[in-house]
């Protein structure tokens, strides 16, 4: 797998429902994914049914050919009031390209960039002395 970039043109934030993840979840169930919950019901566990922010972060080729995006999800966690978590999942390239952007933007492309890289280093509320 490489890693994808900022400024490359398969770099994405996407948002996507709650329904769209248990198809993806199911998608990567049925082609044998490692990158994915055990279950849907296990996802169920988790994962709120919020929106969830979605960030490509790498391209798995094979003979020339885009096999599968391996994606962040950044998502509220069930049973955590205002706790969210972050997880990856491969995605199948034709789902991949049908889902929104919401980073046209150079900047805000920037900032969403921005606002994962922090989220997977890990976020804590800090007391100010």
């Amino acid at each position: 797998m490489s890693m994808i970039h900022l400024t490359d043109p398969d770099f994405r934030v996407c948002q996507i429902s709650f329904d769209t993840l248990i198809e993806i979840q199911s998608e990567a169930e049925s082609r044998g994914w490692a990158t994915r919950w055990t279950s849907e019901d296990s996802l169920r566990s988790q994962v709120k049914e919020e929106v969830i922010v979605l960030q490509s972060l790498m391209r798995e080729e094979r003979g020339g050919a885009i096999r599968a995006y391996r994606c962040l999800l950044l998502f509220s966690t069930v049973g955590g009031e205002d706790a969210g978590g972050i997880a990856t999942i491969d995605l199948d390239p034709a789902r991949f390209e049908s889902l929104e952007r919401l980073d046209r933007d150079p900047e805000v492309r920037k900032v969403l960039a921005r606002m994962f890289s922090l989220a997977v280093g890990g976020i804590s509320m800090v007391s100010k002395t």
